[in-house]
């Protein structure tokens, strides 16, 4: 897209605070009219308004991403500008500079909106490698920028005014503004009404979907937007056959992995030796033949523990790990522990399997001691695996956390499990059991989304009414993901960004 120059007096201003050589896109495309989160290039932390306080003088801060209301901000343009807002908080009053005051670490707060300059923001765009959206948020009434006080990372920050920069804290995503006074995209919950265990990935162009099926069928969905999951249909890429179906097929997780000839996608899931008898439950993969997730496959391996084949192994997932292979599951022992188990190739164990994790904390325990679902999370050189802990038939399901310290990926002293759990119910939203997840990135790369599945009762158990969700979760300045609150049912999301 051809962008328009900077208009002179636009360059003279910024020229003005200090920051021409800093600012190298030109202004934004005007939208009328949008609502969204900023969040802080540096500590990924944002804009928000503590409590959803209706208090006028209240003083706004970038705190933990949490999806909430009182995170989402109005932006209105001025009447006969093209890149000036007003902002406004969920009480409906403005942003403002306290006591339209031009001096450095100035406090932002929100104030009954009168127009005057002091409620008014130019958002400058800002070149970020691998971003976009971002912009300075800079007052029209000192000329300078919305940032944590002292350019802070750490969430809680209070909010000041700073001489604009392209750092420190200066810049600003926001992910729902959309040029040309278009509406931002978004989507609802749930991408699938009948969709427990799901799997999603996004691959050149397309959201690919997989849910438990319970039948002899393993099937996929694909859409180029997420919405149009929602009503995508349901396409059988493989069917079970004795020894390795019967009837079963739960659990199922695609990943694109080296294989002897290059890449291909490898679909793991569990299927029982018999229809419905939990007992002869193991764990199986299919190979593509090329590069399409949805196949053509044919059957690969029984990924069988080469010493321990004893027991039913469920929900298989991989890790990867310092130029090796591992697969994730959980197996029964009394209770249900976690598994790592090494691989030779995505198809080939090179070893037994070890206990990764047990489920001792009281929040683990609740309808069954249970660590489930572990899914691989890596981001800043740091590695988590998500899981789910307790019973799915009980409301409590919910997920928890190891963080790997390094060391032998094998032994589970390598491992620190968070005390509490990093995603649960929320009653006012009406979301149930939320668990067995997985992780997905935007189209652009830039955000980090959740995939995972709920209830919409109390009384909802292990069946196929559990629902398909996801939405963006974001990080904390400790470099630990914050999923923050499951969201209810047909609020509006905006889209991933990029599509």
């Amino acid at each position: 897209m051809t962008r328009p120059r900077c208009l002179p007096a636009l360059v003279a201003l910024l020229t003005t605070v200090a920051v021409a050589p800093l600012l190298t896109a030109p202004p934004a495309s005007a939208a009328v009219a949008f609502t969204s989160t900023g969040v802080n290039r540096d500590g990924g932390n944002c804009l928000d308004l503590p409590g959803g306080s209706t208090t006028a003088g209240t003083r706004l801060r970038a705190s933990s991403c949490t999806s909430g209301a009182n995170q989402d901000f109005g932006y209105t343009l001025v009447a006969g500008t093209s890149d000036t807002y007003t902002i406004t908080t969920r009480s409906g009053q403005c942003v403002d500079v306290y006591g339209a005051s031009t001096a450095d670490d100035a406090a932002i707060i929100q104030w009954p909106c009168h127009g005057e300059p002091n409620q008014r923001w130019r958002l400058v765009p800002v070149t970020v490698p691998g971003a976009d959206r971002t912009f300075n948020l800079v007052s029209v009434g000192s000329g300078k920028c919305v940032a944590p006080g002292g350019g802070s990372p750490a969430s809680g920050t209070d909010l000041v005014q700073l001489p604009c920069a392209a750092a420190n804290g200066r810049v600003w995503r926001l992910p729902a503004f959309s040029g040309g006074g278009t509406s931002p995209h978004t989507f609802t919950n749930p991408l699938s009404q009948h969709g427990p265990d799901p799997w999603l990935t996004y691959y050149n162009g397309f959201y690919y979907l997989a849910t438990t099926t319970w039948n002899s069928t393993v099937t996929m969905r694909k859409a180029s937007t997420l919405a149009g999951l929602a009503t995508a249909a349901d396409q059988v890429v493989f069917h079970l056959s004795r020894p390795n179906g019967a009837g079963t097929m739960w659990a199922p997780e695609f990943h694109l992995l080296d294989g002897p000839g290059g890449k291909r996608w490898y679909f793991y899931y569990t299927a029982g030796r018999e229809p419905y008898d939990l007992g002869t439950q193991r764990i199986h993969v299919l190979e593509s033949a090329g590069l399409d997730p949805m196949g053509p496959y044919t059957f690969k391996a029984d990924l069988l523990d080469p010493a321990q084949d004893d027991t039913w192994e469920l929900d298989p997932s991989i890790l990867r790990l310092d130029g090796r292979l591992y697969l994730l599951g959980t197996f029964y022992n009394g209770s249900q522990p976690m598994f790592i188990r090494p691989l030779s190739n995505p198809w080939t164990a090179s070893g037994t399997r070890r206990v990764l994790s047990t489920p001792t904390y009281g929040w683990e325990t609740v309808g069954g001691a249970v660590n489930e679902g572990g899914e691989v999370l890596q981001h800043g050189g740091r590695t988590f695996i998500v899981y789910s802990a307790g019973h799915c038939s009980t409301p409590d399901y919910k997920l928890g956390m190891l963080t790997y310290n390094g060391g032998d990926p094998l032994d589970s002293s390598s491992w620190v499990k968070s005390p509490n759990p990093v995603f649960q119910r929320s009653n006012a939203n009406g979301v149930y059991g939320p668990g067995h997840n997985g992780f997905f990135t935007s189209p652009d790369g830039t955000e980090d989304w959740m995939v995972y599945h709920a209830n919409s009762s109390a009384g909802g158990g292990c069946d196929m009414n559990r629902t398909t969700r996801a939405q963006k979760f974001t990080w904390k300045a400790d470099g630990t993901p914050d999923f923050g609150t499951p969201a209810a049912l047909g609020t509006p999301l905006t889209s991933p960004s990029g599509e």
